[in-house]
């Protein structure tokens, strides 16, 4: 739970620290001395927008500080730590800076993390609650959503089966209305991919074959210059003629050196290097001339290379720069020729397997309209039974659980079509096919009607508040914040608010910002705002109340006036009563 806020710089606060306990905690406090400053850092603690225009005129920035017990809530603390912060001491302190310039900064647990990353630290702590949230009450989405939180594990079963196979049917349809609408293009890509695969089959490239047959092209062209130069080196090695060559010159010059080989040794292992190479000159002399008599000219077979290179290159222009390559095109179209030609199998497939999951889907969304009927009852009953509770005896809350029916489509396997549950064609999303809403008969003989049609402004704060205490039970949320939630309240109703706030105390962390003393009355803890007389807040802005301070504030919120005699009175009848109800619970 929370265990401290601090705050500096924040609107008409200067420096101010809010110690809070368990139990209910009340704010009061004149018009504009600050209250729902409380409210607004809080906000930015649970990473909410950052406004400069927040931050106290002339202060260069504001600063929000938190400060978390982390006893009960082991699962934050190891988000913390895995966002890099830590907690000391089983506490974590969470921080968000502001400066003037409009540049927001946020903390966990020491570690700088961004605003969203504080949001999702801190959204499992506090449940904040405005005026606001009245209107988003009177939104379907928020009433549906408080069904099926009340539901509880049932609902949640069933709410998940149905959006897992909501996911599934639309990432089936998506596929199918795709393969579909593609079908023509895919024809045109086969038809392209057949004629490809024929060519290359009509060729039939091996791996290479276009390097080997470039050589012997070339090779085979120029057999007459290539024999030429083969015997032109051979006579040059080894003359026919008589006349000088390579083995004769070499011979010589080794005659020459054996000759002094025994004056100088150096001269000796010359002349057997020169006997080395007369060997290998007369091996080469062989092999010229039998190079020299192996090329021939082949006229026929230079054609047929030439037109078995030209067939090749067709192929390389189109499919890849090698032969190789063009092989490797054709494995891989071949592929997905098998693929295009599947087509047809495909899109059967994919529509058994739509009608397949549109029965399952109708049967889930039969399951989770079940859960739901049985849980509006029981919720309703509940709400009811606050609402009694809270000064509105007669007002009876019914949660309607309906769905809109369509009529049977001319073609049920489009996509989008209604979803045929036990023999209706439904509407339906990714939530199910149930419209929820919340009907309030507020007296004896009325008629339930929508609650933005039916419902005042303090009906719907109690409406809220009942749903909010039925709903206490099954909320992971430790801490509740109620910001004048209760305006429009007034008389014994006021009471049995605050009676109610004290209840839902008892099993969470409540702090209510309040301009109503019977709402006040029923604090563990009770908070005042102070204005100085220059019209800001001081550092002692934030003061917890004493008994004798209690009894002035309730008679300053009962009558505008701190020392009437009347409203004093009042105000410690009003304390005597509250304490003695909540040692009554």
């Amino acid at each position: 739970m929370l265990e401290e806020i601090r705050i500096s710089s924040l609107g008409v606060i200067d420096s101010s620290t809010l110690e809070l306990g368990p139990g209910l905690t009340v704010i009061t406090g004149e018009t504009g001395a600050g209250k729902t400053m409380v409210v607004t850092a809080l906000g930015l603690l649970l990473g909410g927008r950052a406004d400069s225009g927040a931050v106290r005129l002339g202060a260069k920035a504001a600063r929000v500080e938190g400060v978390v017990n982390t006893a009960s809530l082991p699962e934050f603390a190891e988000a913390v730590e895995e966002a890099g912060g830590e907690a000391e001491d089983g506490r974590v302190l969470l921080a968000r800076n502001i400066s003037s310039e409009g540049r927001s900064r946020a903390y966990a647990g020491g570690a700088s993390v961004p605003a969203s990353a504080l949001a999702d630290l801190a959204e499992p702590l506090v449940a904040v609650h405005g005026q606001s949230d009245q209107h988003r009450l009177l939104q379907a989405q928020a009433q549906r959503d408080a069904l099926d939180r009340f539901g509880g594990t049932k609902v949640d079963d069933a709410a998940t089966r149905y959006a897992e196979l909501h996911r599934e049917l639309a990432g089936i349809e998506k596929e199918l209305t795709e393969v579909v609408a593609n079908a023509r293009e895919r024809a045109r890509e086969a038809d392209l991919l057949r004629f490809g695969l024929s060519e290359i089959e009509a060729v039939a490239p091996e791996p290479g074959e276009d390097v080997s047959l470039a050589a012997e092209e070339t090779r085979l062209g120029f057999a007459d210059t290539l024999r030429t130069a083969a015997e032109q080196a051979r006579e040059a090695l080894s003359s026919d003629s008589g006349g000088p060559d390579a083995l004769a010159l070499s011979s010589s010059a080794r005659s020459l050196l054996d000759g002094v080989r025994e004056h100088d040794a150096a001269a000796g292992e010359l002349a057997d290097r020169l006997a080395e190479v007369s060997y290998l000159l007369s091996d080469l002399a062989t092999d010229v001339s039998s190079y020299a008599t192996g090329v021939e000219t082949d006229p026929a077979r230079l054609a047929a290379v030439s037109e078995r290179r030209a067939a090749l290159t067709a192929l390389t222009r189109k499919y890849g720069e090698t032969a190789a390559e063009v092989l490797i095109w054709a494995e891989v179209s071949s592929a997905r020729l098998l693929e295009l030609d599947g087509t047809d199998e495909r899109i059967e497939t994919l529509r058994a397997a739509r009608e397949r999951l549109r029965k399952e889907l109708a049967d889930a969304a039969a399951s989770l309209s079940a859960a739901r009927t049985a849980a509006a009852a029981e919720l309703a009953d509940v709400v009811t039974g606050e609402l009694r509770l809270l000064a509105m005896p007669h007002a009876v809350l019914t949660i309607q659980v309906s769905q809109t029916e369509e009529a049977e489509p001319e073609d049920p396997e489009r996509s989008g079509t209604p979803l045929e549950v036990d023999g209706r064609w439904l509407r339906y999303t990714a939530t199910g096919v149930d419209e929820v809403e919340l009907l309030l008969a507020a007296n004896t003989g009325s008629e339930p009607r929508p609650l933005h049609k039916g419902a005042s402004g303090g009906e719907l704060s109690r409406v809220m508040l009942a749903l909010e205490v039925a709903l206490a039970g099954t909320s992971p949320v430790p801490t509740f914040v109620f910001d004048e939630v209760d305006a429009g309240v007034g008389g014994k109703a006021a009471v049995e608010v605050g009676r109610r706030l004290a209840e839902l105390a008892r099993t969470a962390q409540v702090l209510v910002v309040t301009h109503l003393p019977q709402v006040a009355a029923y604090a563990d803890r009770h908070v005042v705002v102070k204005k100085a007389s220059d019209g800001t807040v001081t550092t002692s802005g934030l003061t917890v109340l004493g008994d004798k301070d209690r009894v002035r504030e309730l008679s300053r919120m009962l009558a505008g006036m701190e020392e009437s005699y009347t409203a004093l009175a009042h105000a410690r009848e009003l304390l005597a009563s509250a304490k003695e109800a909540r040692a009554a619970r």
